[in-house]
Parts: C-alpha cells; structure tokens; sequence
C-alpha cells in the first residue's frame, strides 16, 4: 500500500471516506484534517485552530513521499471578507496576503516531498441561509453567494498558476464544480442542507479522474525542485526544511 498525506481543512476529510478507500485500493490516504483551519492565519502562533504546529508534526513523522494539500474555503466562505470588514481594509489585499501564506507553505513542503494541491471547494452556503452551526457563524459577512464564488474561483486560479510556475501539481476542479450558469452543481451539494461540505460520494467521484494519474505517477518520481527548494533525500535534511517553514510562519508580519 502506498502512503499519502493529507493536509486541509474540515472539507479534506473526503480522503478519510469509503468511497474515496473504495476509489483507490492502493493507497492510505493519512489525513490530518483540522475544522476551521485558514491559511490566513498560518503564520499566526494565536491562531485558535493551531493547523499549522498539526501539518508540521504530520509532515515529520510521515513516510509518504506524497502530500496532498487543500485549504482556503474557510478564507474564500468568510476570513477575507470578514477581516476586510472589520479592519476596514479591502478583499483585494486580504487574498493577497491568503494567497501569499499558502503559497510559501507549499513551497517549503515541496522541498522535502512530491506536492498535489487540490483546489478549493466553491461555497454551498445559500444567501440568508439561517440554519447550520457554519452559516450562523459565518452570518457576519455580508458577501453574497456570488461573490463569494467569484472569490473563490479566482483564488484557485492564482494558487493554479503559481503551482504551473512552480512545478507543483495543482487540480483545478472549478469547472467540473459549476454547472452551464455558473452556479455549483446541485449534484454535489450535501444531502444535509444545514451540512455545508460538498456531498463526499460525489465530491470523491470528481476527484478520483484527476488524482489518480497523478499519484501513479509520483510513486517513481523524486520530490519536487521549486525554484527555492533543492531535493532533500534523508531525514535530517527534511527535519531542516520543516524546522525552516516553522521559522517562516512564525515570524510576524
């Protein structure tokens, strides 16, 4: 069996489902999932999730040479819109700063293992939406369904072209996520209405087409060179680069 790590919010815990175990037989996918994890908030030692020291002991005591990496629903759904709003700032350099953070954490990953960054999921949560223990609390953000998909859409773009810059995989699920108006396939919402994860047999099917090759191929693969990162091949060498990504997000801004 081969081994892949998973690093993500809440939604990356589709890789801890039955169907996606029934989609790839020879793979365990280990995930390492934290609910309302933000990479906005990465470099942030407050930060209450506590993600990032979660991904640095996952990333240290893992053999896969494989990392999958999807975040940023929780930034696209609410951080950004929220903090514009609150420190009267605008979106624009909200994502920036999202898009920044994210960016550096691959970067030092892919030093040490093959990278596959999967896209973040298009919002599900309706406008005036009222029920739901994630609709109440995202309640504050005035932001429509629109916008917040248009919000997303984009920072998946900017995350897919700095990946093709980079040399790291990156899947863009956005069209296959939208149906001829734009708007989210209703095949992939969640049974639950008040549950706003994509539905996890549909979500899997998606993914399992694209992944697939991907992680076929990584297996004879050595890791990725980005134009920062040169192979680390032992576990000295990984322990430096992961000691360095801690250094890198805890320094503030």
């Amino acid at each position: 069996m081969n081994s892949v790590l998973v690093l993500g919010d809440s939604h990356a815990l589709v890789f801890s489902s039955e169907h996606m175990r029934d989609l790839f037989p020879d793979h365990v996918f280990e995930v390492t999932s934290v609910g309302g994890a933000t990479v906005s908030g990465l470099q942030n030692p407050n930060a209450v999730t506590q993600a990032l020291p979660q991904y640095l002991a996952a990333l240290q005591t893992t053999t896969a040479k494989t990392v999958i990496v999807m975040l940023g629903e929780v930034d696209t759904g609410f951080v950004i819109w929220y903090r514009a709003q609150k420190h009267g700032s605008s979106v624009e350099r909200m994502l920036e700063k999202a898009v920044g953070n994210y960016q550096n954490f691959l970067q030092q990953i892919a030093k040490t293992n093959q990278v596959i960054c999967i896209s973040t999921p298009l919002p599900t949560i309706r406008d005036d939406m009222q029920w739901g223990d994630v609709a109440n609390l995202r309640k504050e953000v005035t932001a429509s369904l629109s916008q917040r998909t248009r919000l997303t859409i984009r920072f998946n773009s900017m995350m897919e072209a700095f990946c093709l810059e980079e040399g790291i995989n990156h899947l863009n699920f956005d069209t296959l996520s939208t149906d001829e108006t734009g708007c989210l396939k209703e095949s992939l919402r969640n049974p639950d209405p008040s549950d706003h994860h994509y539905d996890p047999t549909a979500h899997a099917k998606m993914i399992e087409p694209l992944l697939k090759p991907l992680l076929l191929q990584d297996k004879h693969r050595e890791p990725q060179c980005t134009k920062s990162a040169t192979p680390a091949g032992n576990n000295t060498e990984k322990i430096s680069a992961i000691s360095n990504l801690l250094r890198i997000f805890l320094r503030w801004k």
